[in-house]
């Protein structure tokens, strides 16, 4: 009876929403270069029928009440600075909108014509203002609306030019033919591991991420030539943010979905104070989903994960000063029983001849200091550790005729600890010249050991190893605007390694000239270098002499990024961009003996590379051409078009060009959104639609004859990634719904993944049983609601 009443109570909330309901907008407007605050700039709602308006105190801060509900956009303006015109700010009852804004000052002289552009209009503009090419900011929108992101950033960031998903399992992501472990992440200026769970300790991806969409903030995706900030990465760049709380009023949240069951909260700590706290924690709901008959790649075993992230932000009195204390964390389990297997079902991690007991932990915390010095420079300080730990057991299940038996297989653990300190200074000489100088470094803390067993009696270890090593980076940049058309940036960065006291230096440089108000020209160079995973530099061999270690020597991976491209905004919310690029990498691990194996492709699969006796004698080429075609959200609608043709080979000792295990020749992407509102209260329903096509892999075939005398998959690595799989093809669509109470905002969603239920090739193995090679196949259909509340 009690819970008939609370559905009968809930329904009637929703239903007595209230009449011309309003909300808050808050921010602070400040110097993009200097991150100085701007008092006495103008803020407008550019609302026809309720015109409203504020000024900027003296820190730079303004509000506007009672905004009405619904997407709202808003300009700002200050003497001697470069407008911005922020459109689809979305305005809920549930919840403040809360929006900082940099602005860009002017260069032009007097006798020069002002090219009047809105920079916060395209998506191209980033938080870090030294990136000409290759780069874009995302936010939390960007993650909910599109149709099958999931919340995911990995998963939107599938749906850029240039971009490839890794498969539907995981969120592991292929940037121009690299490999996902060539991938940075940051978080608040700090070098994190894998913020994924599931996510093996050699890999930048898993199946969930442990971010939570509702408490990032506007932050940059980057896939060539990148700044020199960025360094220890030959792929891309996430360089994440996470928001303030709000610091005038509490509020709330509860969430449902594919991630997990979540609530969050933020607000201030007192009435007078301005520092806020923000924190969302995190349970797994695939158990749910199992129990409605839903298979999502795990067979019958049930994934168990949770994870929490928070942000505690204190200002001070003077100098638009900040202190931040932040972080992410999370675990995950799941039991892969081999006697629990289906195999006439999708698995994409279960082995019927064995049971596999994979466990997973992944955490980062920081802290920082910021503050201004003066109007014209800006300083930063984060101290901060990120750790990891896999561990993953396995007994091997043979049957003697009667009942099976559990014989152990292998033993492995990994932990990785970072502990860093970050420094950053930058310093605007004027309004055409800033200079940014920074320093990073990780005091790395390592615990390795990984064996197999045979016949549950001889030991063969891979690696056995407790140690710790150093890797220092520092580096400048410096920007010139020569006028309102032409800008460079120009920088250098440097790393070293003191496991085996490896050095580099990598120059970086980027053009930008805009032929007129629309359109531009960009071009970026860079040279970027990554050290190899740590494990493999502790792969060990046993002899009568002892333990060697043939790779410890490695260097650097290297890679040379040429970008160049083309951008026209069509319309006010239409654009066009064009990017060709050249990416020539040298010094990859290969065998010092003949043979078709390469660093480069490690990340095909789950599990670290076991190679012995590497030298950096290996090289590879990605080279392609990408288009976007983006209409920003406008009167209810958006699309965005993303297109890339490209091709990614390798050599390996034996000197054969061969294609990387990332080669799949092209992508292709259609995202339409379409947005109705419902009456006059705010109300929204939305439909959005993805269709995505990528050509297929290639793989190593499997030799038949051999897989049958071992009696487990043989591949023929003289052939290696020749045979390539059927094309890549799958239809999403998402419907969801806002309906707006007087104090709270009620949303629903559906995301329909893989429509068609099109059978997209996983992979090829060895079926021991029967003697023939077994094709596994991707996600089928997979329905994933979502249900979220604020208040």
């Amino acid at each position: 009876m009690r819970v008939f009443i609370f559905i009968v109570s809930f329904f009637q909330l929703i239903l007595l929403s209230a009449q011309n309901v309003t909300q808050t907008i808050r921010g602070q407007i400040t110097d993009e270069a200097s991150k100085s605050s701007l008092p006495g700039a103008t803020i407008m709602l550019l609302n026809d029928s309720l015109p409203l308006g504020a000024i900027t105190d003296l820190n730079g801060e303004f509000t506007l009440s009672k905004v009405p509900l619904g997407r709202q956009t808003i300009k700002v303006t200050y003497m001697g600075y470069e407008q911005q015109i922020i459109p689809n700010i979305i305005v809920t009852a549930g919840k403040e909108v809360i929006i900082n804004v940099t602005l860009v000052e002017k260069v032009n002289n007097i006798d020069e014509v002002e090219v009047v552009y809105d920079r916060s209009k395209d998506k191209t503009v980033t938080n870090n203002d030294m990136t000409t090419v290759s780069a874009r900011s995302f936010n939390i929108e960007d993650t909910k609306k599109y149709a099958g992101a999931l919340g995911d950033p990995s998963r939107m960031a599938a749906n850029f030019a240039g971009v490839v998903a890794g498969n539907d399992s995981r969120n592991d992501i292929v940037v121009r033919g690299n490999s996902p472990n060539g991938m940075l992440w940051q978080l608040e200026g700090l070098n994190i591991y894998n913020p994924n769970h599931f996510g093996s300790f050699n890999s930048t991806g898993g199946p969930v991420s442990m971010l939570n969409n509702n408490t990032l903030d506007k932050s940059d995706f980057l896939t060539s030539a990148f700044p020199a900030q960025y360094g220890n990465a030959t792929a891309g760049v996430f360089d994440l943010r996470l928001r303030d709380g709000n610091n005038q009023k509490h509020e709330f949240l509860a969430q449902m979905g594919f991630n997990g069951i979540e609530v969050g909260a933020e607000g201030p700590f007192s009435k007078k104070s301005k520092a806020s706290y923000l924190i969302n924690y995190r349970y797994s709901t695939l158990g749910l989903f199992q129990a409605m008959g839903i298979n999502f790649g795990t067979g019958n075993a049930t994934p168990n994960y949770q994870d929490i992230n928070f942000k505690i932000s204190i200002p001070t009195k003077k100098n638009n000063g900040k202190f931040m204390l932040f972080g992410i964390g999370g675990n995950s389990t799941i039991d892969l029983l081999g006697t629990q297997v289906d195999t006439n079902s999708v698995d994409f991690y279960g082995d019927p001849k064995q049971n596999a007991y994979p466990r997973f932990k992944m955490g980062t915390i920081g802290a920082s200091y910021q503050q201004n010095i003066g109007a014209k420079t800006f300083l930063k300080f984060t101290l901060g550790a990120t750790a990891q730990q896999q561990n993953y057991t396995t007994d091997s299940i043979v049957y003697n005729g009667v009942n099976d038996l559990l014989i152990p297989s292998s033993e492995a653990k990994f932990f990785n600890a970072k502990y860093s300190g970050i420094f950053n200074l930058t310093h605007k000489f004027n309004s055409r010249n800033t200079l940014t100088i920074g320093g990073n470094t990780d005091y790395i803390m390592f615990d390795y050991f990984n064996k197999i067993i045979y016949g549950g009696v001889t030991d063969y270890v891979y690696v056995d190893s407790k140690n710790n090593t150093m890797l220092s980076q520092v580096y400048s940049q410096f920007k010139h605007r020569f006028n309102t058309k032409l800008s460079a940036n120009l920088g250098v960065h440097f790393q070293h390694l003191s496991l085996n006291n490896t050095m580099a230096v990598e120059p970086r440089a980027g053009l930008k000239w805009s032929l007129n108000s629309k359109s531009s020209i960009n071009a970026g160079y860079g040279i970027h270098n990554q050290t190899q995973t740590i494990y493999n530099y502790f792969l060990q061999t046993k002899t009568d002499q002892g333990i060697t270690y043939s790779n410890k020597n490695m260097g650097f991976t290297q890679s040379q990024h040429f970008v160049i491209g083309y951008e026209n905004n069509l319309t006010e919310n239409t654009r066009v961009k064009l990017e060709s690029y050249y990416q020539l990498l040298n010094n990859i691990p290969v065998n010092s003996f003949s043979s078709s194996f390469s660093a480069i492709n490690d990340g095909t699969s789950f599990v670290p590379s076991q190679a012995l006796n590497l030298v950096n004698n290996g090289t590879g080429t990605n080279y392609g051409l990408e288009l976007t075609l983006e209409r920003f959200f406008n009167k209810g609608f958006y699309y965005l078009i993303t297109g890339s043709l490209f091709d990614s080979k390798y050599k390996g000792s034996d000197g054969i060009e061969r294609n990387t295990g990332f080669n799949t020749k092209y992508a292709a992407n259609l995202l339409v959104g379409k947005e109705f509102k419902l009456g006059k209260k705010g109300n929204v329903l939305a439909f959005n639609f993805k269709a995505t096509s990528v050509g297929g892999k290639y793989l190593t075939p499997l030799d038949l004859e051999k897989s049958k005398l071992a009696g487990m998959a043989v591949y023929d690595e003289s052939k290696a990634f020749s045979e390539r799989q059927p094309d890549y093809f799958r239809m999403d669509a998402k419907i969801a719904y806002r309906k707006e109470l007087k104090k709270s905002t009620l949303e629903f969603a559906i995301d329909f993944q893989n429509v068609t239920n099109h059978k997209n090739v996983f992979l090829q193995g060895y079926n021991a049983r029967n003697n023939t090679i077994s094709t596994e196949y991707q996600q089928g259909f997979f329905p994933v609601p979502m249900f979220k509340f604020t208040f």
